[in-house]
């Protein structure tokens, strides 16, 4: 162009901005600047959105002396521009002195800071902001309605919520036409555990977001609706909305979770064929945990090695999977990798690297690395770093010292660090230590039943049935109850979950029966015998086999036995939400020779690998 003037610049920055080139729209600023052309507010409006984009604070502050010094800070469109800016950076102090200086505020204004307040974490500020704006007569749309509902989650007020979802009905206000107001209010119910509610405002909803849909997903997995949380998964595949990066990492999380290999590979294909798949660190990084969390470190580690970009996360994921399938040299190595490839490890991943090291009984070099911590400039042990290194110490055996360490902390120790060692005492058979620290335990909280379930674990192994009974006494007198043990199994894309004792599968009663043809087979051959520690004490002798009969992953087992065949299945994967008990970790070793099949067991604390009658874990869990 022979001439430019300052719409022509503007126009040029809006179309680098709208089309996700901040940082081109940012450098044309600076290039409009060395001319003899003025910026006007709707330029300065423009970088400011481009550097709160970007994150860049120093650009934007000096956006903002501009501003300041040509009086366009007084415009609403640039002081807006100014407290969103400042809110994108972080700066949500300086965004307030902004807000707090406006001669003029219209909606946007206290949108802008209503949202500063949510994205940083102050959800109060941002619901005594909302009920002002109302005071000072300004009326809300619905950008104020959607961020201030996300306030709300933010701080875990669905009283508000409500509250704010019934002056929509009684305004009829039309929310469930606006995709932002409805979505807001379905996460907010699925947040503050209202399924029922959340599902009544998205079936209501006149056009959906595709948030809405990964929120009421997420919810019905939470709440261990998975056929539900399938359904919708399914519907959500069929209709014409497109998955972003966010929500794709968000579900491949649920299918981790709850360890769905089937829908966990269709969604990796699924990755591969959009643009925003696979090609975003973070859904890579979703995909690599499915797989670790599904058993499958070798897919994992392909994956990994072909990412075109790696975070901290991706390292991370990789040394948390070895870490739980009991391959602590392995998370060692890729530890030293990544260092080596520069990337500095966080908290989380000296976390995951000292987990590996406890899970796989490597002391000196778990120490090594917590002391490499303690000196990092970067980052410093917290709670969390303690209670690895307690686990570390106290499976290694070495109680005393790890209650050396927990007394030596720098932080007073939280009832997890106790319940570490408590677990340390159950391993190794130390009822006197067991006690002292069962009484520590209890103290900080006695309405925990897994407090006391450990203690009476405790005293079962040994024998000592009288404190047993004394502590059911307790736990029924205060009606506490545990979680309840459960295992699921996935079928050619069908999910069979199971519950301890369970009678309700049609095929329950074939099932019984093929466990108690293997039990024969694995004691003729190998000579298992019931460990019935792990069972009542006080029913009769059958009675305790039959109660061990029962327990989930074995009824889960017993399942894809019969629906396969003894000889159809090389590998079969089970998943537990507690830790698996001693006689069945017992009866799969034995079961894993007699069939010569392998069983991947995944439970609350890591992966078991069964093969020819070994364990990964080396009976080390």
């Amino acid at each position: 162009m022979p001439q430019r003037n300052v719409v022509s610049w503007t126009a040029l920055m809006c179309g680098y901005l709208q089309n996700g080139d901040a940082k081109t729209s940012l450098s044309l600023f600076s290039k409009m600047g060395r001319s003899t052309v003025k910026p006007n507010e709707f330029t300065l409006s423009t970088c400011l959105k481009a550097s709160g984009i970007l994150g860049i604070a120093e650009s934007g502050m000096q956006i903002h002396g501009v501003c300041a010094k040509s009086d366009f800070d007084w415009v609403p469109v640039v002081g807006n521009s100014i407290i969103d800016m400042y809110s994108k950076c972080g700066k949500v102090g300086d965004a307030e002195r902004v807000f707090n200086t406006m001669a003029v505020r219209n909606v946007i204004s206290w949108n802008a800071m209503i949202v500063g307040y949510t994205n940083g974490r102050s959800g109060e500020e941002a619901l005594n902001l909302f009920r002002k704006m109302q005071e000072k007569g300004e009326v809300p749309d619905g950008y104020t309605y959607s961020s201030t509902l996300k306030a709300c989650s933010c701080v875990g007020s669905v009283g508000k919520g409500m509250q704010i979802h019934a002056a929509l009905i009684r305004q009829r206000f039309p929310y469930l036409a606006q995709s932002a107001v409805a979505g807001a209010l379905v996460d907010l119910y699925v947040k503050s555990g209202r399924i029922t509610e959340a599902r009544r405002v998205f079936d209501r909803t006149e056009k959906k977001s595709v948030t809405s849909w990964s929120s009421l997903i997420l919810g019905y997995a939470q709440e261990d609706n998975l056929p539900e949380a399938m359904h919708l998964f399914k519907q959500l595949r069929e209709s014409r909305y497109k998955l972003d990066g966010f929500v794709l990492s968000s579900l491949i999380g649920v299918f981790a979770d709850f360890s769905l290999l089937e829908q966990g590979k269709q969604m990796h294909a699924y990755t591969i064929k959009v643009p925003c798949g696979l090609s975003e660190t973070s859904v890579a990084n979703s995909v690599l945990d499915m797989y670790m969390k599904c058993g499958l470190t070798d897919q994992a580690e392909a994956l990994f090695r072909e990412m075109a970009a790696r975070n901290v996360v991706s390292w991370t994921v990789m040394i948390t999977g070895y870490g739980k399938h009991g391959i602590g040299n392995k998370a060692i190595q890729l530890f030293k990798e990544m260092q080596e490839n520069g990337v500095e490890p966080d908290s989380v991943t000296y976390l995951a690297v000292l987990s590996a090291c406890s899970h796989s009984g490597l002391i000196n070099e778990g120490q090594r690395y917590f002391s490499s911590l303690c000196d990092n400039s970067h980052s410093k042990p917290q709670i969390e770093h303690y209670a690895c290194m307690v686990d570390l110490l106290g499976r290694g055996g070495r109680l005393k010292e790890a209650k050396d360490f927990i007394e030596k902390m720098p932080m007073k120790p939280n009832m997890g660090i106790w319940q570490t060692l408590l677990s340390g005492c159950r391993m190794h058979g130390d009822v006197e230590m067991g006690k002292e620290v069962g009484d520590i335990v209890l103290s900080l909280d006695g309405n925990n039943p897994a407090n006391y379930v450990m203690m009476s674990n405790i005293y079962a192994d040994a024998g000592y049935w009288n404190e047993c009974e004394k502590l059911r006494d307790t736990v029924k007198r205060k009606g506490l109850r545990k979680e309840a043990g459960r295992s699921w199994v996935e079928i050619d894309k069908e999910i069979h979950v199971f519950y301890n004792g369970d009678g309700m599968h049609p095929l329950i009663e074939k099932i019984h029966q093929v466990l108690k043809e293997m039990e024969k087979r694995v004691k003729e051959e190998i000579g298992y015998v019931h460990n019935v520690n792990f069972a009542l004490h006080d029913v009769e002798e059958e009675s305790k086999v039959e109660s061990l009969r029962v327990h989930s992953e074995k009824l889960a087992i017993g399942l894809v036995l019969l629906r396969r065949g003894l000889k159809g299945e090389r590998m079969i994967r089970i998943f537990k939400n507690l830790r698996v008990c001693g006689d069945c970790h017992t009866f799969i070793k034995g079961l894993s020779k007699v069939l010569k099949t392998v069983f991947v067991v995944r439970d609350a604390n890591r992966f078991h690998r069964f093969e020819n009658g070994l364990c990964s874990c080396r009976d080390y869990w």
